[in-house]
């Protein structure tokens, strides 16, 4: 089935599964969110005292769930340039489409150099997580110690 491989640098995932799997010569990263490593916050969210969210920043939630992604990558060998495919959920596709596109030119400033994308507006997540990403990457070539 592949190598499974969990980055001590990004967030624990949700459930019980990797944060990638290295098969071939690709790897496929899990749904990853905007969660802190440090202390599993989400940055930008604002909640009532019985926890329940009353407001977000997106731009906040873009820039981690990248930094996240990023974490995985390293842990896999890879690097940014790496991503071949990204799908972006949103929970909230009308007001928050424009911000991510912005936010995506910046980590990507040259589309013909940029992975794939896709953008879906979704109900929910499972946690209090407006965006996940969900990546495909090329593996950088193993070594033969490893």
């Amino acid at each position: 089935m592949g190598e499974s491989i969990q980055a001590s640098t990004a967030p624990k995932p949700v459930g019980h599964y990797p944060h990638a799997r290295r098969v071939g010569e690709l790897l496929f990263l899990s749904g990853i969110g905007p969660r802190s490593p440090q202390d599993n916050s989400i940055p930008g969210n604002v909640l009532d005292a019985d926890g329940n969210l009353v407001a977000y920043d997106i731009a906040q939630q873009c820039h981690a769930v990248f930094a996240n992604v990023r974490a995985v990558l390293e842990a896999c060998g890879a690097q940014w340039q790496d991503l071949v495919d990204v799908t972006c959920y949103l929970t909230d596709l009308a007001r928050d489409f424009r911000v991510y596109n912005r936010i995506w030119a910046e980590y990507f400033p040259d589309p013909a150099n940029a992975p794939c994308r896709t953008t879906l507006g979704i109900d929910a997540l499972p946690t209090l997580i407006v965006i996940e990403l969900k990546c495909v990457a090329r593996a950088p070539t193993v070594s033969p110690s490893m």
